[in-house]
């Protein structure tokens, strides 16, 4: 019989791409999920992935036996789910984007908590694609994620923002509201490796014929931040993750934004459930709907 567990250990490292990421996703250690992996290749028979140094890829076994995985996940939340719905305390699942400001977050699901107190939130971080294939397997109920174009049955727009660049505090720069990137070229980088705009960051400095030093890189946004505001470079950060530590100028023809949407459940709720979602939704969008949490 095929454990469960190992098909989570299948789906994380599809998702992240890298056996340490999706280690630290299932909270287990990398030769714990190594293992699990090589037990469930044995199982089926088959390698389902191809490791090199850099990078993970699905095999032509993993990529059929992928829907299937997915598949058997889907089944056991839905039975989950049936269980749920006669518990006594209601309990919404919600996946929030890395890249969203942690104390915005905090502040938006006080405020809800504060109203229902007897709600049990869970959250899961996650890129944009681990929470859409989340919602999809119906381990979310709801997703804070970038709003892409999808129809109003599917998500609640909420507020855009700019990208901007940040520097420290006193910085040379920090007194301009405009930079170019010829000003940056002998300024240090900081790279957000989950920044959904970073190719473009890229290449708008290439495209300038500007190499920035890259001094460090890090999935951490709060890390990133901090290490501006220390004096070790500047970064490209969505507006409401500005914070008092760093300064704010923005790049001259650097014109990306992004707008974020409350994506909601892939399935039909209980009855029990339906006004406490729409109560959510509403306290979701009167906080985030044209406001720009800051920080």
């Amino acid at each position: 019989m095929m454990d469960l567990y190992l098909l989570r250990y299948f789906l994380a490292v599809v998702e992240t791409g890298s056996f340490t990421r999706a280690a630290d996703r299932t909270f287990v250690t990398q030769p714990t999920l190594s293992a699990g992996i090589k037990k469930l290749e044995s199982q089926v028979g088959q390698a389902l992935f191809e490791r090199s140094n850099r990078r993970v890829f699905l095999t032509d076994a993993g990529t059929r036996f992928l829907p299937r995985a997915k598949a058997i996940l889907h089944e056991c939340n839905l039975a989950m789910q049936a269980l749920e719905e006669n518990a006594s305390a209601p309990v919404l699942r919600l996946g929030v984007l890395t890249t969203l400001s942690n104390r915005a977050v905090g502040e938006l699901l006080a405020g809800f908590k504060a109203a229902e107190p007897k709600v049990t939130i869970e959250v899961y971080d996650g890129t944009e694609q681990e929470l859409t294939n989340r919602l999809d397997d119906r381990s979310l109920d709801y997703a804070l994620s970038v709003y892409r174009g999808e129809s109003t049955e599917r998500a609640v727009k909420l507020f855009d923002e700019d990208y901007v660049f940040i520097l420290p505090r006193g910085h040379k720069l920090a007194n301009r509201k405009t930079v170019a990137a010829s000003d940056l070229a002998e300024d240090y980088m900081i790279v957000r490796s989950r920044c959904e705009v970073l190719s473009e960051t890229s290449r708008y400095f290439t495209d300038h014929n500007v190499r920035p030093r890259l001094v460090y890189r890090t999935p951490n946004d709060s890390r990133a931040i901090a290490m501006v505001a220390a004096g070790l470079g500047g970064t490209v950060v969505p507006e409401s993750l500005v914070d008092e530590r760093v300064d704010v100028v923005r790049l001259k023809g650097f014109d990306y934004r992004r707008q974020l949407a409350l994506f909601r459940p892939r399935y039909q709720l209980a009855d029990s459930n339906t006004q406490l979602a729409a109560d959510f939704e509403r306290h979701i969008e009167n906080q985030w709907g044209s406001y720009l949490p800051v920080g």
